[in-house]
């Protein structure tokens, strides 16, 4: 006689994106800006005053358990006129295998927002390309500085008012 192995767990077997989005409205309901949809992509908007209970709620809850931060990066929307930046978190459950994106709002006139490197240490080094690219200022990072471009070089290359033939010499 065979043996079958039969597993039951009380977690789903992971949560469709607008799910996800819909515990954040609930959890954090004046942080949420705007949930969008684009092309089956979720993205929860939010503001970056609480960035960090968002996150850790979203890496340390156990039937979210998004522990993997696949990239962080930054979009740099010159023309807006209330926000200029928005720094992207794309998050992934490797239990679950569900996957978020967070787009925290960063103004252009204060380009700070808390590092996320005590959730996941491999923030490290995508924060420094995000600050040494745009400009934005990780507060808590324990070592930001340019990764990218030399330490004395002027600007952020990433930034869509930055000269596309480069600085001028």
């Amino acid at each position: 006689m065979a043996v079958t192995e039969v597993r039951i767990s009380i977690f789903p077997a992971g949560l469709n994106p607008k799910d996800i989005a819909e515990k954040i409205k609930e959890k954090f309901p004046e942080q949420v800006v705007d949930v969008a949809e684009f092309r089956d992509q979720v993205s929860v908007i939010v503001k970056k005053e609480q960035i960090i209970p968002i996150l850790k709620y979203l890496h340390d809850e156990p039937f979210l358990s998004l522990d993997h931060l696949q990239d962080l990066t930054a979009v740099d929307y010159l023309k807006k006129k209330d926000v200029r930046f928005e720094v992207v978190y794309n998050l992934y459950s490797t239990r679950f295998r569900h996957h978020i994106r967070i787009r925290a709002q960063v103004p252009e006139n204060d380009t700070k927002i808390s590092s996320v490197v005590p959730i996941w240490a491999g923030a490290d080094w995508h924060e420094r390309e995000c600050y040494d690219m745009f400009g934005v200022v990780f507060d808590g990072h324990p070592d930001l500085r340019r990764i990218l471009m030399p330490e004395d070089w002027e600007g952020h290359p990433l930034r869509k008012d930055y000269p596309l033939q480069g600085p001028e010499l």
